[in-house]
């Protein structure tokens, strides 16, 4: 199975930042959603990481080596990383969601993102058809993964909200990923 973790939560998610590229640690809260977290997932054979101090601090706790992999940082938000989201014009905000070519001057488009993070998935699945597979990561990441596991593109990044700590299960089966959980555990 796959996990798709999120980190716990940071002071920059607490106010509602956009979150990107960033490097702020757990809160306490976090810190405490990242543990609770251990205590109820089933024990991980894999565990792998976003590069950023977040991800990283959450997937310590599973007792596990860690491999780090750049694939799942989360999306590049440029000028407005770690910013309030009304740095951008209800205009944009109004595009962005409903028209998928397009993508705020300076941010990463959900196409790299797609892209990284489907190669990542297939790299994983054979291990993850056999054995625990936890990945931490971030809220673009987690839901492209979960657009790969249901075999869609489009604009269901828009639809659906991950909670810090949240936790997504996909299962690789012979006939392909299913997705089993949505956002479980977050707080």
């Amino acid at each position: 199975m796959l996990l798709l973790v999120r980190h716990g939560e940071t002071a920059s998610n607490a106010r509602g930042h956009l979150l990107g590229r960033a490097d702020p640690p757990l809160s306490p809260t976090g810190q405490r959603q990242a543990d609770a977290m251990a205590m109820w997932l089933p024990p991980a054979d894999v565990v792998v990481s976003s590069p950023l101090m977040r991800a990283r601090q959450t997937a310590a706790v599973f007792g596990r080596p860690v491999t780090v992999d750049e694939r799942w940082i989360e999306r590049d938000y440029g000028p407005y990383d770690d910013g309030p989201p009304d740095a951008l014009s209800d205009e944009e905000w109004a595009r962005w969601r409903c028209d998928e070519a397009f993508t705020p001057d300076g941010i990463e488009p959900e196409s790299s993102i797609r892209r990284r993070v489907n190669a990542a998935c297939e790299e994983l699945s054979a291990q993850a058809a056999s054995s625990v597979v936890i990945v931490v990561s971030h809220v673009s990441p987690i839901k492209s993964a979960l657009a790969w596991a249901l075999g869609i593109t489009g604009t269901l990044a828009w639809r659906l909200f991950v909670e810090d700590a949240g936790v997504s299960r996909v299962d690789i089966t012979d006939d392909g990923p299913v997705v089993r959980w949505f956002n479980r555990g977050g707080l």
